[in-house]
């Protein structure tokens, strides 16, 4: 019996171990547990202190000292934690204090913990919809005390307190530590759950969702006394729990005990004689613009000087007093209705004030913006003012809402993939906030600017089209789709209109396209974008939700030069709108002819970088090589040596035999071309031409993968690395670049649609590098850009650019014009961490520099990841903080001043015979700044002259003066 049982042991030991934890199994795992009364805890047990485990009824002896009784987690979710760092059901007691901080993870665990919390609340108990209720499983006095020495440790650490204040203050919402509960999350959760159940609730509860007030609480008395008699019992206790809860969320915070949490401050430290003020001050005042104003200085001062006392517990203590400062505002933000415009505008700075002392946004961003917001008083201000404070008010609500996803984004989205309703979690996090009452003051400011100049987006379904922000003119029409969540790798149509929370990052042609999260305005998919004059917009996550009501229906979508957006059904276009798309009087879209005439394909080896100039482009190699060589000759010491493999190598190679054909490589890519023609001229679809040239494509892609390389070529490689890069191919690091013939010609830019091989080193790596740059110009992303606006897509020429690998603290794209607003007199800069965040559409720190190299901040970086470059090839993404700059005003200034030479000194700006602004890519490496790449940029000027455009707002005078004191209603 002994040895069946040990067998028995060890199977189940053996499978545990071998078990392996897909997403699939742990969906099953979840469903698993919430039937089972203990669901993933195995069982209750005493922990004594010398690290021994004894059972529920045989407490620690007294000479080993006093333990603590909780559940102890079963097997399988113990490998899932150590497998895949996941973590469910934890017991905050069993932790040690900086395992569970998680810092060498990204605090996973932390938010693991915060996110379990939610997933709770909202989905009956969730994982623990059962063993909830187990008792025993866990001792509450213990998990308090438990949490009280985390935030002791973790405060007292004055680096923490700088790097992680929002995290920190955040998780004093749901770790256990005071008796306190997130009562904000559970009246959301437990109005979501009784609307599912009695779908008659659902006005009320979207009423609690979206702006949450005390005479709500009436209004659920009111429901419920209507519908008691059809309820069971359990939702009649429910509902009298919501009313509890809100009775208790809604009861005015009490001025006068405000002092006593933070009473163990010393009696002269500032936080303390400010509390004291406020209370003393406020006690009485009942006038929200007054009561919020004054919160909101006072949590400033909080976070401003918190680390005055060194003390975890009374830090600990002051963050609990924000906390109810925040409670204060959002009770009272619901009840200020400005009577003016300076009141909306004073509303606005103070809930922008509070949300920046919550951590929303870090210091140095609220200290860059906040003249921005605190506009001088006087008796009238222009439109163009109201409208400039409007768009930094609304960048704030951006600003939070993307510090949430930031920080939580890691954790949620290897949520989602076994738990979708994980996705929920920003929604919460967001609605909890004061991001709720800023974004509706913004809204309520910009619907009477709006309705005062004429200035008005025109989107249906939308209640609050003052967050929706114009990024890129153009017009369209066709099936709107609505994409929640992240949308890497989801195929598009190129007909259809979409609606992104996040796009992706390889993004295919489409008709337009709106984003939540707009990544940054200079990334290769947004330039691309306004070059092709894609209609774009930047959208708040509720527009998103608004939207949701007009996907799959035919919509009419325009987007101003000012910003004016419009989105309707195609139904309700009006003549005009309709005209657009009549085939007579249509503008046939631009295409471009690739100047395949004066293509130079005899050089048949590589080329050294400095050889080559500007007037080499698209004749011997693409802009890349040729411009920066141009900028090698100008710029010596920030330019740094490289290799250019001209077209000729490629088409040399090209002529070989093809294997497995009659022909050459280069015939059966004539030949798929020449077929596809063919097919279309005898009646075939266009879906069926282009995936005959997909099939074809995918075919050559393979057989360059494999295409053998000319021995003159690899001796000639070789010696260039020794010459030319300083040592043996196979010892430097190196970038490869694609530089096709079709990039930055006068009305395209090829941004970002081809490969670029990131720090290859060893040998193998770069000459197969080589090969897959050749190849990339025919993956379907690429060829569908190129085949909607190439007449000759078939005639691209890849050149390589081979260049040294620098591992920049910092790099981004500078345009030299402020494009944003058309000004040429300021220039526009985005950064991120690393290498290549930037052009690959992270959220990057923008900045607007005028002539004197002053910035402007657009929008901080909200991309906890960067790309490192070791010296051993390839590389690493490293966690990130967001609580210093990436920019220095030093570096603005010298990014300002190379601006302003490179229009004097680069030969097109220098004999006028280009006008337009340069496309620059660069970085910083220990203050140095190195340039890597320029080319012109390319705007669309269908689209920027366009009379149906330019008619959508042109009646608005932005110089109109509107009185700042006079009452004024919505």
């Amino acid at each position: 019996m002994k040895r069946i049982l040990l067998l028995i042991i060890l199977s189940v030991s053996t499978l545990v171990q071998a078990q392996e934890f897909t997403n699939s199994r742990i969906k099953e795992m979840i469903q698993q547990y919430r039937q089972l009364d203990r669901g993933p805890y195995k069982s209750i047990n005493w922990f004594c202190p010398d690290g021994s485990v004894r059972d529920a009824k045989d407490p620690c002896p007294k000479e080993i000292g006093e333990g603590i009784q909780h559940a102890s987690y079963k097997p399988e979710i113990k490998e899932l934690a150590k497998k895949r760092h996941i973590f469910f059901a934890e017991i905050l007691a069993s932790n040690d204090l900086w395992e569970f901080w998680d810092g060498e993870n990204n605090h996973s665990r932390i938010k693991q913990y915060q996110l379990n919390k939610y997933l709770e609340s909202i989905d009956n108990g969730w994982i623990q919809e059962r063993s909830r209720f187990y008792r025993g499983a866990k001792q509450i006095e213990d998990e308090e005390e438990w949490g009280r020495k985390f935030y002791y440790t973790v405060l007292g650490d004055n680096d923490l307190v700088d790097r992680d204040f929002f995290l920190i203050r955040e998780s004093l919402r749901d770790l256990p530590h005071d008796g306190d509960t997130n009562l904000a999350q559970e009246i959301r959760s437990l109005s979501k759950v009784l609307a599912e159940r009695h779908p008659k609730f659902m006005d009320i509860r979207i009423k609690i969702h979206g702006n949450p007030q005390a005479q709500d609480i009436d209004a659920v008395k009111n429901w419920l006394d209507k519908n008691e008699k059809d309820l069971k019992e359990t939702s009649r206790k429910d509902f009298n729990k919501l009313m509890n809860d809100m009775q208790e969320f809604f009861e005015p915070v009490s001025i006068k005990e405000l002092p006593k949490m933070v009473n163990g401050w010393k009696e002269d430290a500032y936080i303390r004689t400010q509390t004291e003020w406020f209370s003393n001050f406020y006690a009485n005042e009942t006038d929200p613009a007054i009561l919020v104003p004054a919160a909101a200085n006072l949590m400033c001062d909080i976070r401003n000087n918190i680390k005055e006392d060194k003390r975890g517990t009374r830090r600990t203590n002051a963050l609990e007093l924000s906390l109810r400062l925040e409670e204060l505002i959002f009770q009272q933000a619901g009840s200020w209705e400005p009577v003016d415009l300076q009141e909306h505008l004073d509303k606005i700075y103070s809930l922008s004030e509070a949300l920046a002392s919550a951590g929303y946004v870090e210091n140095w961003e609220w200290n860059a913006i906040e003249k921005e917001l605190f506009l001088s008083k006087g008796a009238t201000i222009k439109a163009h003012e109201l409208l400039d404070f409007l768009n930094t008010g609304r960048s704030q609500v951006e600003w939070g809402t993307g510090m949430v996803n930031a920080i939580y984004n890691d954790v949620v989205e290897k949520y989602i993939a076994f738990e979708p309703k994980a996705y929920g979690f920003y929604d919460d996090r967001i609605r909890s906030s004061l991001l709720l009452p800023l974004g509706d003051a913004v809204g309520n400011l910009g619907a009477l600017v709006s309705s005062q100049i004429g200035l008005t987006s025109d989107i249906a379904g939308v209640k609050n089209v003052s967050t929706v922000r114009g990024l890129n003119p153009g017009y369209t029409k066709g099936e709107l789709v609505v994409v929640s969540g992240n949308a890497e790798g989801m195929q598009v149509d190129p007909n259809k209109i979409y609606i992104f929370d996040h796009p992706p990052s390889d993004l295919k042609p489409v008709a337009g396209i709106a984003t939540v999260s707009e990544g940054n305005l200079v990334s290769h998919v947004q330039l691309l974008a306004r070059n092709l004059g894609i209609p774009n917009a930047a959208i708040s996550i509720d527009n998103l939700n608004d939207l949701k009501e007009l996907g799959g229906q035919q919509v009419f979508y325009a987007v101003s030069n000012r910003g004016t957006v419009v989105i309707k059904e195609a139904g309700d276009m009006s003549d005009l709108e309709k005209s657009l798309f009549n085939t007579s009087n249509k503008k046939e879209k631009k295409t471009i002819r690739i100047p395949e005439g004066k293509l130079k394909l005899d050089g048949k080896l590589p080329l050294d970088m400095a050889a080559v100039g500007s007037a080499d482009s698209g004749i011997l190699c693409g802009p890349k090589a040729a411009n920066l060589g141009q900028l090698k000759q100008l710029f010596p010491k920030n330019v740094v040596n490289g290799i250019v493999i001209p077209f000729g190598v490629f088409k040399d190679h090209m002529n070989q035999h093809m294997p497995q054909t009659s022909g050459s490589y280069w015939d059966f890519l004539m030949s798929a071309f020449a077929k596809a023609k063919q097919l279309k001229a005898n009646g075939s679809s266009e879906q069926e031409v282009i995936d005959y040239q997909l099939g074809e494509l995918k075919t050559l892609r393979e057989a360059i993968a494999v295409m053998p390389f000319k021995d003159t070529f690899i001796t000639a490689l070789e010696n260039d690395f020794k010459t030319t890069l300083g040592d043996d191919l196979g010892k430097v690091p190196v970038f490869l670049r694609s530089d096709t013939n079709m990039e930055d010609l006068e009305e395209f830019t090829g941004a970002g649609l081809n490969l670029t091989v990131f720090n290859a080193v060893e040998r193998d790596k770069v000459i197969n590098g080589i090969r897959e740059v050749w190849a990339s110009p025919y993956t379907e992303r690429s060829f569908k850009w190129r085949q909607v606006y190439l007449e000759n897509p078939e005639n691209v020429y890849p050149s390589i650019l081979i260049i040294p690998t620098v591992d920049v603290d910092y790099s981004g794209v500078l345009i030299t014009k402020d494009f944003i607003n058309n000004d040429d007199n300021s220039i526009t800069v985005a950064m991120s961490r690393g290498a290549g965040g930037a052009v690959d559409g992270q959220s990057a720190e923008t900045y607007i520099i005028d002539q004197e190299g002053n910035g402007l901040l657009v929008s901080p970086a909200r991309e906890n990841k960067q790309r490192k470059l070791p010296n051993t090839g390839g590389s690493v993404m490293e966690h990130v903080d967001f609580d210093n700059r990436i920019l220095t005003d030093e570096n603005l200034k010298t990014i300002r001043t190379f601006a302003k030479t490179v229009h004097d000194i680069m030969p097109g700006s220098k004999d006028g015979s280009y006008k337009g602004a340069w496309d620059i890519e660069l970085g910083f490496k220990d203050g140095k700044l190195y340039l890597f790449q320029i080319r012109p940029f390319v705007e669309n000027s269908q689209a920027v002259n366009s009379e149906y455009l330019n008619s959508i707002d042109a009646d608005v005078d932005v110089n109109t003066a509107l009185l700042l004191h006079k009452p004024i209603k919505l």
